[in-house]
């Protein structure tokens, strides 16, 4: 498949790194310019739901009346869908979303990735095997910038993800306010935007992805999720002080991967995919592909043939010329590019690459997400004022 005809990220423009950036300029906040246009406002918040792509909100209006009242095809409507980024995955997303910037700068490239200091892999979301937050992310999240121009910032999340390297170099910045129940979040979210005159607020939900990688999006349990998620957008909405805004965004869509050899490749169990590949980065819909010394070319040429029909097939410099981590034209920072796979795997349809023996809990999912298809890319940004 030819990756020139694979949609790209709208970084500048329309992407989860343009959010914040743009939010705060309205609150008065100095940084670099975002191209995405955005009304000011005295009182920000943010709610991001885990997984909660586009093309999924639209196919369940029933599941979700509130949220569909705010798409552009309502009467009151004016959310427009952006995109996550690549990979469309939760550390590289969060990590776009709090620092403003795409995955060529902030450098979380991807669900597992190379560290180069060490030549082994690191799984960006547990943060394993250990390194040193800061030096892999140093650059200053939007919130951390706001907190220092004087607006209040709050984070309103789980408390398990209070003090986690992601939320260190991705989020962080003002107060943190951990509670475990989420209406409890939406509650005092509101009551945070309402505390100060210039306000900007966080809060998060992860359920809805994790009901989708078990059971999928087919499922009762996903639709039942949908509904809740639903609710928790609608008392936050409800709540909003005077001259607020809240946006309701996500960090991907989904797929479902059917149960098949046909949709799933194993590479634990294919010679040809293994051959010349030193390791298997990223996650099913998005591979890094490090590869043996000297042996690039071929692993490239392999999987291509392979996977024809099936994915997007890509060299590293091809991936970075074709904007699929940043803007077309900007280069990758330095300390980022080992991170990137020699060869990048972008799956179509609802196939994944999966390694049976040596991820078996990631090989047992149903939805699954990370490439540059729609479903996986849009996301909406839908909004409420007062």
């Amino acid at each position: 498949m030819d990756p020139r005809a694979a949609p790209a990220p709208r970084y500048g423009t329309a992407s989860l790194a343009d959010v914040l950036p743009a939010a705060a300029a309205g609150l008065g906040l100095a940084g670099p310019a975002s191209g995405l246009a955005l009304p000011p406002a005295d009182r920000v918040c943010l709610f991001l739901v885990d997984g909660l792509g586009w093309e999924a909100l639209l196919a369940h209006p029933a599941e979700a009346p509130f949220l569909t009242s705010l798409l552009p095809s309502s009467r009151a409507g004016s959310g427009e869908p952006i995109t996550a980024g690549f990979p469309a995955t939760t550390a590289t997303s969060l990590a776009s979303v709090g620092t403003g910037l795409p995955p060529a700068a902030h450098g979380l490239t991807g669900y597992r990735v190379l560290d180069p200091a060490t030549g082994e892999l690191m799984q960006q979301l547990r943060w394993e095997p250990w390194t040193d937050p800061r030096q892999w992310q140093p650059h200053p999240t939007v919130f951390q910038r706001a907190h220092a121009a004087g607006i209040a910032v709050a984070q309103v999340s789980a408390p398990h993800f209070e003090h986690t390297p992601l939320t260190e170099v991705a989020l962080a910045g003002g107060t943190f306010f951990g509670r475990p129940d989420p209406g409890e979040r939406m509650d005092l979210a509101a009551a945070r935007l309402a505390a100060a005159d210039r306000s900007l607020v966080y809060t998060y939900y992860a359920e809805l992805d994790g009901t989708g990688h078990k059971h999928g999006m087919g499922s009762a349990a996903w639709r039942e999720q949908l509904r809740y998620v639903d609710g928790l957008a609608r008392r936050l909405a409800d709540q909003l002080p005077p001259r607020s805004v809240l946006y309701v965004t996500a960090d991907h869509g989904m797929v479902d991967v059917p149960q098949s050899e046909e949709a799933r490749f194993d590479f634990d169990e294919d010679w040809e995919l293994r051959a010349g590949v030193a390791r298997l980065g990223g996650e099913g819909r998005a591979r890094h592909l490090y590869a043996v010394p000297g042996a690039a070319a071929d692993v490239h040429a392999v999987w291509r043939e392979v996977l024809a029909g099936h994915a997007w097939v890509v060299t590293r410099e091809e991936a970075i010329e074709l904007g699929w981590f940043g803007p077309p034209g900007v280069d990758v920072e330095p300390r980022v590019r080992g991170r990137i796979g020699d060869v990048l795997v972008a799956m179509t349809g609802s196939s994944a690459v999966v390694a049976t023996r040596s991820e078996p809990r990631e090989s047992a999912l149903v939805g699954m997400h990370g490439s540059v298809t729609p479903a996986e890319q849009l996301v909406p940004l839908l909004e409420v004022r007062t």
